[in-house]
């Protein structure tokens, strides 16, 4: 660590991990010239960190020279002007501390609506930005129809007795497949189009202040999925972790409700910034990008669930399939919003 502090010429007084992050390596810099976070990108997840780098620094460059007030996660250089650090087969980079909180669990519908608001305004304040500049960090992350086709692969190919264990599961996803078909529709629309989008947008990924009582979010972070891509994935997002009180790892499905007054949080907090951005075709499907996340994964879940779980792993026994079922009941609890 002593070494790879040199090369941004940091004198650290202190350093700690961050452990709120489930993908990266974080850590708390701290400096007599100032605080710094420096992290570590999980190169198994994120083959070419040189591309998520290209993307920041693209848009950073483009918030400097037209709206540099804009709070920002700006990319540090090193002494050597880099700031993508290779180092004993690692990548680091690091950025200011911006002084703020993440929150891991909603406590209330301002919460939702201060993070729509945020997640609605980094893609509103780069409308006028080239998007064909970004290149894809994780190809074909949002791809419905991909993730349809893993999905009916596993269903054939997976695992046979998680196979005849989850027939149920399977018959509610396969009887659902109309969800594929509105994408396909969606996508192909001459009324919408491609924007920044930052397809990851679960509360933790913005930070908050709280002055004089009053609790507002101020900064997104996290960009590394930050790409070009479709509204109905960072509402869909919002939907699939706000909205509900419990996670997709709870067991308890009576648990799993949707909170009716987040939901209009959301909506009225995404669209404060991108009401007259949004084409009307694209603003009858907004709800639909609850749809359109939750039933995609869902089909995530079960696909691990039944090939072993070589992606997201499992703690226990059938853990992909209690997080498919809770899926399918927020699938179900969402739909009764309409």
């Amino acid at each position: 660590m002593q070494e790879i502090f040199s090369l941004y010429g940091w004198k650290v007084n202190n350093y700690a991990p961050i452990h709120q992050g489930l993908i990266n390596s974080t850590y708390s810099i701290h400096t007599h010239n100032g605080d710094y976070i420096l992290q570590s990108i999980n190169h198994s997840v994120f083959k070419s960190p040189a591309a998520i780098d290209d993307n920041i620094n693209a848009i950073s460059n483009y918030l400097i020279k037209n709206n540099p007030s804009y709070l920002f996660t700006h990319l540090i250089p090193t002494l050597h002007g880099n700031t993508l650090v290779e180092w004993e087969g690692g990548y680091y980079r690091a950025f200011h501390k911006v002084e703020g909180y993440a929150l891991s669990v909603l406590e209330n519908k301002n919460q939702v609506e201060q993070a729509a608001m945020q997640f609605a305004g980094f893609t509103h304040v780069l409308k006028n930005f080239a998007v064909n500049q970004l290149k894809d960090t994780l190809a074909d992350f949002h791809n419905l129809h991909l993730r349809y086709h893993q999905f009916s692969e596993a269903i054939i190919k997976g695992n046979a007795q998680r196979i005849a264990d989850s027939k149920e599961a399977i018959s509610f996803l396969v009887a659902h497949k109309k969800y594929v078909d509105v994408y396909s529709s969606f996508i192909h629309h001459v009324e919408v189009k491609k924007r920044v989008t930052h397809h990851d947008t679960k509360i933790s990924n913005v930070l908050f202040q709280k002055k004089e009582g009053i609790e507002k979010a101020i900064c997104v972070i996290d960009l590394d999925t930050v790409m070009a891509g479709y509204f109905i994935s960072d509402v869909g997002d919002m939907c699939r972790t706000c909205l509900c009180a419990v996670s997709e790892e709870e067991k308890d499905l009576n648990k799993v409700l949707v909170d009716d007054a987040k939901w209009k949080a959301l909506e009225k907090g995404y669209l404060h910034f991108m009401q007259d951005e949004l084409s009307n075709f694209e603003k009858d499907h907004f709800f639909y990008g609850g749809q359109f996340m939750i039933y995609m994964q869902a089909l995530r879940f079960l696909s691990d669930h039944l090939n072993n779980d070589i992606y997201y792993g499992a703690k226990y026994e059938g853990q992909n399939l209690v997080r498919t079922l809770n899926q399918i009941r927020l699938l179900e609890q969402y739909n009764k919003l309409t």
